[in-house]
């Protein structure tokens, strides 16, 4: 039954994005991809959507199905909760699966990357990123998110706190850098905020 059935989906989706690349109908292409996803084998979809994976439009009701079916599997929620932000489903959607994510599998960090990114207050988002870099200290991203949230944070509140947080922020990925032009670039964010009168 799977060896007919995996097929099956993968040629559908493929059909389906063949024909929305051809005529845009987005709608068209949702039916057609809920059509195929509904009765397939759940260990099927991974595999069928993967030559598909810049399309949000394909992404989302295939891992919507993926999620369904493997409530207790952070991953998948962590690539519908993405898909979901690519298109601007909102923060409350994208937050409450990353969330949800993280309670599966706290070890996973893009759970915490969008838990973070989905924060709308700025001086929250600069916690959460805080979080995210005590709970992975070498992940470089969640490090410059900090510092760049801090910074944001700084400049619109007048706390030099944030500025200061910024500042270290930078300088440790600075004494980590390896390529030149990283280093000079933020050498010079760094100068910049150092010059800031808040």
């Amino acid at each position: 039954m799977r060896s007919s059935s995996s097929p099956d989906v993968g040629a559908e989706l493929d059909a389906a994005v063949r024909e929305y690349r051809q005529n845009g109908d987005v709608g068209a292409l949702l039916d057609r991809v809920k059509a195929a996803v509904r009765e397939a084998p759940a260990e099927a979809l991974g595999p069928a959507v993967a030559p598909h994976m810049d399309l949000p439009e394909v992404v989302i009701p295939v891992y919507e199905r993926i999620v369904e079916t493997s409530p207790l599997e952070a991953q998948p929620m962590v690539v519908l909760a993405n898909a979901y932000w690519l298109t601007g489903r909102g923060a409350d959607v994208v937050g409450r699966l990353a969330e949800r994510a993280k309670s599966v599998n706290d070890g996973n960090r893009g759970a915490w990357h969008l838990w973070a990114l989905a924060e709308p207050d700025p001086r929250a988002r600069m916690e959460r990123w805080r979080a995210v870099t005590q709970r992975f200290p070498a992940d470089q991203l969640a490090r410059a998110a900090l510092a760049d949230n801090a910074a944001s944070v700084a400049g619109a509140e007048h706390d030099p706190l944030a500025l200061d947080l910024a500042v270290e922020t930078f300088e440790g990925l600075w004494a980590e850098a390896s390529r030149d032009e990283e280093r000079q670039a933020l050498e010079e964010t760094i100068t910049k905020l150092k010059g800031w009168k808040l």
